[in-house]
C-alpha cells in the first residue's frame, strides 16, 4: 500500500478516535449547560411549586441550572407533548402527576403516548388526600359512611373540581371499593365544591383543599386518602387503616423523552433521591399537601404500570367519560 494511503487511513482513524473520545467526554461532563425542566400547569399552582422546588435543588447539586418553564394547556396535554417531542438528550425533563401519566389517557385521545413516549426517572412526592364530609352529616368514620351510604344508595352527593379530575377519581374508587353508590355533583374547581360543602348542600369531598375548613371545625374529616396520616391531623386515621383497601394520594413524577441515555437517567435519580430527602423538603411540601416519596427509574416504571391498569378498569367500570 503506497505510503500516502497509509498516513491518510491513519489519519482517518485517529479522527474517529478524537471524535469518540469527544462524544464519551462531553456525555460524562452532563450537564454542561442549563437543563429545562417543563410544568404542563400555570406558575403558582402546587405543580409549579413542586417543580421549582425541585429544580432549586437539583441545581445546587448538580452545579448546573435546572430552569422550570411553564407550558400549560389541554389539560397539561401541550407541556406533555412539548416533552415528548424534545431531544432526549438529558437537557429536557417533565415533571407530572399521575393524571397526566395513568389517567387521561383512558379518556380522550392526546397528542403523547403515555405508555411510549416518556423515560420513568423518579417519583418525586405524593399527595395527602382527604375525606370531608358536611359537618352535621350523621356519619364521623368512613365505616359509618358506608353504612349510611348503603342505607340509602343513590342519595348521597360528593363534590369534585370536575368529570375525570383526581378529586373524582379518587371518590369513584372508593365508592367500587365499598360497594356504595353516591350522585357525583361536578364543580368548576376545588373551591366551588368546598363552598357547597361548608354550605350543606352537598355531603362529602375527596380534596386536600378542606384542611383549612377541617382545622376550623367547618366540616369534618372522615378519612385521608395518602399511605399515611396527615400531620396536621393525626388523629384522623387513613382509609387502609379503616379496612378500605385503595391506592394511596397521586404522585408527582419527573420523565424524560423515551430514548435518553439510561446513565444520565440513572444519575439524575440520584440527584432527585437526594434533593427530596434533603433538610427542610418535608415541611416544605407539607405546604401543598405533598409528601417526599422517592422511586427510583424500574421501581417507578412498575408502579405506572400498576396504575395505569387500574386507572383503565376503574374507568371502565365506573363508566367514567369526558364530556
Amino acid at each position: 500500500m503506497p505510503a500516502r494511503f497509509v498516513t491518510l487511513r491513519r489519519a482517518l482513524l485517529l479522527g474517529c478516535a478524537l471524535l469518540a473520545a469527544g462524544a464519551a467526554h462531553a456525555q460524562g461532563a452532563w450537564p454542561n449547560r442549563p437543563m429545562k425542566l417543563i410544568v404542563p400547569y400555570p406558575a403558582g399552582g402546587n405543580s409549579d411549586l413542586i417543580g421549582r422546588m425541585i429544580a432549586e435543588k437539583v441545581s445546587g447539586l448538580l452545579g448546573q441550572n435546572m430552569v422550570v418553564e411553564n407550558r400549560a394547556g389541554a389539560g397539561a396535554a401541550i407541556g406533555a407533548q412539548a416533552a415528548a417531542r424534545a431531544p432526549a438528550d438529558g437537557y429536557t425533563f417533565l415533571l407530572a402527576p399521575t393524571a397526566v401519566i395513568s389517567i387521561t389517557q383512558h379518556l380522550r385521545k392526546l397528542p403523547y403516548d403515555a405508555d411510549n413516549d416518556f423515560a420513568p426517572v423518579a417519583m418525586v412526592s405524593s399527595s395527602y388526600g382527604l375525606v370531608a364530609a358536611r359537618k352535621d352529616l350523621p356519619a364521623n368514620t368512613m365505616g359509618e359512611f358506608v353504612a349510611l351510604a348503603k342505607k340509602e344508595p343513590g342519595k348521597l352527593t360528593f363534590g369534585s373540581a370536575g368529570t375525570a379530575t383526581a378529586t373524582h377519581i379518587s371518590g369513584e374508587i372508593v365508592h367500587l371499593k365499598a360497594g356504595i353508590k353516591l350522585l357525583h355533583v361536578p364543580y368548576k374547581g376545588s373551591a366551588e365544591a368546598l363552598n357547597d360543602l361548608v354550605g350543606g348542600r352537598i355531603d362529602l369531598i375527596y380534596d386536600p383543599v378542606a384542611l383549612p375548613q377541617v382545622k376550623a371545625g367547618n366540616v369534618k374529616a372522615l378519612a385521608v386518602t395518602s399511605e399515611v396520616r396527615h400531620p396536621e391531623l393525626p388523629n384522623v386515621p387513613t382509609l387502609k387503616e379503616q379496612g378500605l383497601e385503595v391506592p394511596g394520594g397521586s404522585w408527582f413524577g419527573l420523565f424524560a423523552p423515551k430514548a435518553t441515555p439510561p446513565e444520565i437517567v440513572n444519575r439524575l435519580a440520584a440527584v432527585i433521591d437526594k434533593a427530596v430527602n434533603a433538610p427542610g423538603v418535608r415541611e416544605q411540601m407539607l405546604k401543598f399537601s405533598q409528601y417526599p416519596e422517592f422511586q427510583g427509574p424500574q421501581a417507578f416504571a412498575r408502579q405506572i404500570r400498576e396504575d395505569t391498569a387500574f386507572y383503565k378498569d376503574l374507568i371502565e367500570r365506573a363508566g367514567i367519560k369526558v364530556d
